[in-house]
């Protein structure tokens, strides 16, 4: 029997119902470098502040003032706005550079993509 070009497309098509995908190999990479935030933050929807605030629903966010019993810098409540993705990127790129004064010892995250990858992470945590 001749083959015919049906059979490679259907074996590429049989994998994608596998639950896998890009997205969420993104999500689960984000989740692991956060794992770095977890000496100073917390995620959980109803778990406290620590030595930085809860960042659950942090994405969209207000900068500054979303945790009203932390105490935010005055550089950072300064700032104004919400924390969209490219806040945040420039935020975990280096927070010292694009906030003067924070408290925030952090000294960033350089990769691009961990940057990427715990936004991706962060979106998911929050309304």
């Amino acid at each position: 029997m001749k083959a015919t070009g049906w059979v490679p497309l259907a074996l590429a098509l049989a994998g994608c119902g596998s639950g896998h995908d890009a997205a969420s190999d993104q999500i689960a990479d984000g989740k692991r470098v956060f794992q770095r935030c977890t000496a100073c933050h917390t995620i959980g929807q109803y778990a406290t502040d620590t030595d930085g605030p809860n960042l659950y629903g942090v994405m969209n966010a207000p900068i500054g003032e979303r945790r009203t019993r932390f105490s935010y810098t005055a550089g950072l409540k300064a700032l104004g706005g919400n924390w969209d993705a490219e806040r945040v990127d420039r935020w975990l790129a280096n927070p010292r550079r694009m906030v003067p004064g924070t408290t925030m010892a952090f000294a960033g995250l350089p990769n691009p993509q961990d940057r990427a990858d715990v936004i991706a992470y962060l979106s998911t945590q929050g309304p």
